[in-house]
């Protein structure tokens, strides 16, 4: 993991961030609006972290220990008072130590995990990357034909299939798994054992 960076605020979510996710947000709450606003203003990203304790409204939850920075792509305010967000994941971090502010919000001081190091193709990736093919293609389709011109693909471009940390850390976000393993799965610094579970999971459920 590299050195230490400044603090950063966090979004605790009932939901796992992964490097290179699509994550759209309804902001409402005016402390996470002014968040929001801020991270815009200065062009940096936030941290999203599963909810560990806590809820997502009133105090301060209880965050898992890491997390993915979310970069703001796209924002809209029809209704006022309530931030639409479209966010991508970037880089996987581990909190060092956290902090409450007086509104309720989250700030840690993060170390950022290491990215997933391209690895050559092998059978499990190129099995699981044409299932995901399949996946992804019938869900933009379904989209375009019902949303037209509005349609946003819930995948972020470039497609990388011959990325098997990008395969993989698409499955882990799709796959109808608890919350607590998908956030197992985050954490698992090597692409291929995250990759390999995910292939294991795709043949039990006879997906491939």
């Amino acid at each position: 993991m590299s050195e230490n960076i400044s603090w950063i605020p966090l979004f605790p979510l009932n939901t796992v961030l992964f490097p290179g996710g699509i994550l759209p947000l309804k902001v409402f709450e005016t402390r996470y609006i002014d968040m929001v606003r801020e991270c815009m203003k200065q062009n940096s990203p936030f941290g999203v972290v599963l909810i560990k304790a806590g809820q997502e409204v009133g105090l301060a939850a209880e965050p898992e220990a890491v997390g993915c920075l979310a970069q703001i792509t796209q924002w809209d305010m029809q209704d006022l008072g309530v931030l639409m967000l479209r966010t991508e994941g970037t880089q996987r971090f581990r909190i060092v130590q956290q902090r409450v502010l007086a509104d309720q919000r989250l700030e840690a001081q993060i170390a950022l995990i290491d990215a997933d190091l391209p690895t050559p193709p092998d059978q499990r990736h190129l099995d699981c990357a044409k299932a995901l093919k399949l996946v992804i293609d019938d869900v933009n389709r379904k989209g375009r034909a019902e949303h037209g011109a509005d349609y946003a693909s819930p995948f972020s471009l470039p497609i990388q299939l011959d990325n098997a940390g990008w395969v993989a850390n698409r499955w882990c976000e799709i796959l109808p798994i608890p919350l607590q393993a998908r956030q197992k799965l985050l954490e698992l610094n090597d692409a291929q054992v995250r990759l390999g579970l995910v292939h294991q999971y795709l043949q039990q459920h006879q997906i491939i």
